[in-house]
């Protein structure tokens, strides 16, 4: 009974979005890539992916511009960093990087044309991974990387859009 409450008046889901009725529709802009660098292919992979995200876990209708709730952004940054480095005890060898990590950072911003309160105006959301640079390249795993990475900004978006958190 609870069950078919929850799910017959639209507002909850299982996914964790909190929707009103009244919204129908949503409309997700291209997220250009910012950054100046990563593969030419992420911005067009990122922005699919998040589309394909919120179709997955909403039943909103998605248009290409003015819907219900408006969701767009850029991604602006994407840097590799050394998190640990290491000595070999000599002198006459250089430290090394013992880790790298991968950081992906977006900026977006969400209108919610029925209630305003849910809004939000470049906000940032940032997530890494981390790869053994002495032992993998960055372009055999970079791919994998990028979607750990993607995945989990995605997921913040959704959950701070639409799920409210």
């Amino acid at each position: 009974m609870i069950l078919l409450a929850a799910t017959g008046c639209g507002v909850y889901s299982f996914t964790g979005a909190s929707i009103a009725p009244s919204v129908k529709t949503m409309s997700i802009q291209y997220f250009n890539n910012d950054a100046g660098n990563g593969p030419p292919s992420l911005q067009q992979t990122f922005t699919e992916e998040i589309r394909d995200y919120y179709q997955q876990n909403t039943s909103l209708e998605f248009v290409d511009n003015n819907g219900d709730l408006q969701l767009e952004g850029s991604i602006t940054g994407y840097r590799v960093t050394p998190i640990a480095i290491t000595s070999s005890g000599d002198r006459n060898v250089a430290d090394r990087a013992g880790g790298q990590r991968l950081t992906i950072t977006v900026k977006a911003s969400y209108v919610n044309t029925k209630d305003e309160t849910f809004n939000f105006e470049n906000r940032t959301f940032s997530f890494y991974d981390d790869f053994d640079p002495n032992t993998t390249q960055l372009t055999a795993v970079e791919d994998q990387l990028i979607e750990t990475i993607t995945d989990q900004i995605i997921i913040d978006i959704f959950n701070a859009s639409v799920a409210n958190w």
